[in-house]
């Protein structure tokens, strides 16, 4: 691939990302001094920093432990680590790579931890569905979360939002207390605050939003430059719009429009697809994974490990 092609958009998406975290942080700022003054806005920030390195600090295995993944051994699945083994070199990872198993017919796999010690998780139905070469492009995705620290970013983004709303709500509350002031005439409404009130937690969450779009569009670019065959990840992703929509297209013969796409995580497939054939022009063979098999990665591997069945007196809700 042209490398000046994907050092630009590399750096497009970086600013991107440098943009609306500045965003985040500046809507924090702003409430956190129309709440308090200069004394707010310090302890908007404080707590933005404290929360984002408590949320960079939870271990992997508390994330893994509430979505019933369990460790799969390198013996369960062979060709899985050696192609992961291969995409964490060129990636520049270190660590030994890490890999668990998700108990679920769905079609899912998510990265965890940080660039020096994280994993990724593949269910049980995409191991089924995807062939090797597919499975490349999805675990070279997550490996470009990994390599770019890209869970410690959503996670202060995440926090930064969370934030953002709770001032919201401690202005509700300071606006409901001044009322009766304020109606009696003694006291002028802050206009300002009122309209960040309003404001403000929707466009926080458009932001994350906004952010967590760029972030994936970087992972379909690294993606692409790690196994040098942008085919593949389009394949996948064609595979896991298909399934992933079976069954709203069984209730209603074709899949509707659940939401704009500023109002979802990640980007139209579409457009994904279309960036991606882009990309695949400049595909040069000799940076390509080569020998890939053709069927599912699940005839290849042993029976994978069972998770264990995990007893709880409240009942856990995982969305």
């Amino acid at each position: 691939m042209d490398p000046t092609h994907l050092a630009q958009r590399k750096l497009q998406n970086l600013l991107g990302a440098v943009l609306l975290l500045t965003g985040l942080t500046l809507l924090l700022g702003l409430m956190g001094w129309l709440l308090a003054g200069g004394v707010g806005l310090v302890w908007a920030m404080a707590l933005a920093v404290v929360t984002s390195l408590v949320a960079r600090s939870l271990p992997a295995r508390l994330l893994l432990a509430r979505s019933g993944a369990s460790p799969l051994p390198p013996g369960a699945a062979p060709d899985l680590y050696r192609l992961l083994a291969a995409l964490y070199r060129r990636a520049g990872l270190r660590h030994d790579p890490t890999l668990y198993y998700l108990p679920s017919p769905a079609l899912n796999a998510f990265a965890v931890g940080h660039r020096d010690d994280g994993g990724i998780a593949v269910s049980g139905g995409l191991l089924r569905t995807l062939t090797l070469r597919e499975l490349a492009g999805v675990l070279a995705h997550e490996v470009s979360h990994l390599r770019h620290n890209d869970t410690t970013v959503m996670a202060m983004a995440d926090a930064m939002a969370r934030l953002t709303f709770w001032a919201a709500v401690l202005g509700q509350l300071t606006l409901l207390i001044l009322l009766p002031w304020w109606m009696a005439g003694d006291l002028a409404l802050p206009w300002l605050l009122f309209l960040a009130i309003l404001i403000a937690p929707s466009a926080a969450t458009l932001l994350q939003l906004a952010l967590s779009r760029n972030r994936e569009y970087a992972a379909d670019i690294e993606a692409a430059s790690l196994t040098g065959d942008p085919q593949g990840l389009v394949s996948a992703l064609v595979k896991l719009e298909r399934y992933n929509g079976g069954w709203l297209r069984s209730l209603f013969g074709r899949r509707p429009r659940l939401a704009p796409p500023w109002l979802r995580t990640h980007p139209p497939t579409e457009v994904r697809i279309e960036r991606l054939h882009r990309l695949e022009k400049q595909a040069t063979p000799d940076t390509a994974l080569h020998g890939l098999p053709s069927e599912p990665v699940a005839l290849r591997m042993k029976a994978p490990p069972r998770a264990r069945r995990r007893y709880w007196l409240v009942r856990r809700r995982w969305p």
